[in-house]
């Protein structure tokens, strides 16, 4: 009987400590009333700036399909070194926090209030290499453009 009621009260201590939910942009948006004011898990790429507010800063947080607002302490958004933009790739991050889908201290935006950010994959630079049949066609019709406009003939008004 003992280790029955030992085992009843691991299960309910087991169930308190129940895991944030990994969820998607797709789903947060699509089922916001279901994840609204709960502890959720949201993976993406930083994207943007990082607009720090006082003691706070903004992210926007990008997991392939959308892009999610992260509140979050200064803190934590010091530590993001590469936002992503054409030039580079973002800190991919990992975000655990509350969920809100109107949320009332941020003029009712779909945000999450992020507790704990943890940098899975570093950030890089992007090298974009030029693409020489673009630009050698970019060239031949420039001076194109420039010949038709030289040469045309200049009609005089009758």
């Amino acid at each position: 009987m003992k280790n029955l009621s030992l085992i009843m009260f691991c299960f309910l201590l087991l169930g308190n400590c129940a895991a944030a939910a990994a969820v998607s942009s797709n789903d947060l948006i699509a089922k916001a009333h279901i994840y609204d004011g709960r502890t959720i898990e949201f993976t993406g790429e930083v994207v943007g700036d990082v607009m720090i507010r006082g003691d706070f800063a903004w992210l926007n947080i990008n997991d392939g399909a959308q892009a999610i607002g992260v509140w979050t302490n200064k803190q934590a958004a010091e530590k993001i070194s590469y936002v992503g933009d054409y030039t580079h790739i973002g800190d991919t991050v990992k975000v655990a926090g509350q969920f809100h889908r109107a949320c009332p201290q941020h003029g009712g935006d779909l945000d999450i209030h992020a507790t704990e950010i943890l940098i899975s994959k570093q950030g890089h630079k992007v090298k974009h290499t030029v693409n020489n049949y673009k630009f050698a066609m970019t060239v031949i019709l420039l001076l194109a453009i420039v010949a038709v406009s030289v040469w045309s003939p200049i009609k005089k008004p009758k």
